[in-house]
């Protein structure tokens, strides 16, 4: 039955999602189910009652006048199908997708320790009285830092170009292969969850060890390094949170190659996006959340106000609240 039920949905796939194009596709799914019975009762194998049911079932065209569905059928209301991404395309792009956040998310840690270099350095000259020498090493190592995050960023961005082609043509997936990348979303879920969690309290509590070591009484250097310890704590926190988030963003952009007005794109619940009339609009609230996120953390860093910064959030849903029922199709 699986067979027959993923072979229903590939018929539907591109059909514009409407309450006649749903019925249809019940009672279509509800004929092709009893004429599978009907002929498994008979003595047929599994096979040969798929191949029976595909062969009286599976040509849309002519069964769309019984079904009610002629009319969008055959005046241009259906959706372009475009390139259909295959399972094993949309496992190698999984794959790829890991690998692309792991470099991204050490790239960016490399980035946010290369100043823990010079930090470190000019502790250490100030010790062994070799200041100058020890500034210049930490100046070095922090150039080297960021010339091993460029080069990361690179390699990421030209093993991903392969993938390029989802974002400029329009591509479908079928039902078999939305519902494998939406199980491994599901499966994902809760590590995404622990790893955003655990980065967002290293980065919110970042300065407490510094806090700590300053109220100490801790030898000169320990206090000079301290520093160098928020940021470690910073760049761990911020390593898991662009890690985890990009490696969702592999699922969602699978997700969302099926276009959420057709049957297609409401395979599953989170297909469902949002759509607005206005492009720029649309481009604005594609990156709306991160930005806020963004602009939370780094008031929050810059201004220690704790106590008053998580009023963006609330301000933040408001705003995105009136642009939806303003500009949402």
């Amino acid at each position: 039955m699986d067979a027959i039920k993923n072979y229903l949905e590939t018929m539907f796939l591109n059909l514009p999602n409407t309450p006649e194009v749903q019925k249809a596709k019940y009672e279509l799914g509800q004929m092709m189910e009893d004429k599978y019975r009907e002929l498994i009762a008979d003595g047929k194998t599994e096979n040969e009652a798929i191949g029976t049911v595909i062969a009286e079932f599976g040509n849309l065209d002519e069964l769309a006048e019984d079904l009610g569905i002629d009319s969008v059928l055959h005046h241009s209301q259906t959706f372009e199908a475009g390139r259909m991404v295959s399972l094993t395309e949309v496992k190698e792009y999984l794959k790829a997708s890991s690998r692309h956040a792991f470099l991204i998310a050490l790239g960016v840690l490399l980035c946010i320790l290369s100043p823990v270099s010079t930090i470190v350095m000019s502790s250490i000259g100030e010790l062994t009285e070799r200041e100058t020498f020890m500034e210049a090493l930490g100046v070095i190592g922090m150039f080297l830092f960021i010339a091993i995050a460029v080069a990361l960023f690179v390699t990421s961005g030209i093993t991903m170009n392969r993938w390029e082609f989802m974002k400029h043509q329009h591509c479908s997936l079928d039902f078999a292969t939305t519902e494998y990348v939406h199980d491994r979303r599901n499966m994902y879920r809760t590590t995404h969850a622990v790893l955003l969690s655990v980065g967002i309290i290293f980065c919110v509590l970042c300065a407490v060890p510094a806090i700590i070591m300053d109220a100490l009484p801790l030898p000169d250097f320990i206090d000079d390094i301290s520093g160098a310890a928020v940021l470690i704590i910073i760049a761990i926190g911020v390593f898991m949170i662009v890690l985890t988030s990009i490696k969702m963003d592999g699922f969602n952009t699978l997700l969302k190659l099926n276009d959420s007005r057709s049957m297609g794109g409401q395979y599953v619940d989170y297909q469902k996006q949002e759509n607005y009339s206005n492009k720029t609009v649309a481009a604005i609230m594609s990156v709306y959340w991160p930005t806020i996120s963004a602009a939370y953390l780094i008031w929050s860093f810059l201004s220690f106000d704790w106590y008053m910064t998580w009023i963006i959030w609330p301000l933040a849903a408001i705003v995105h609240k009136c642009i939806k029922n303003i500009w949402s199709d």
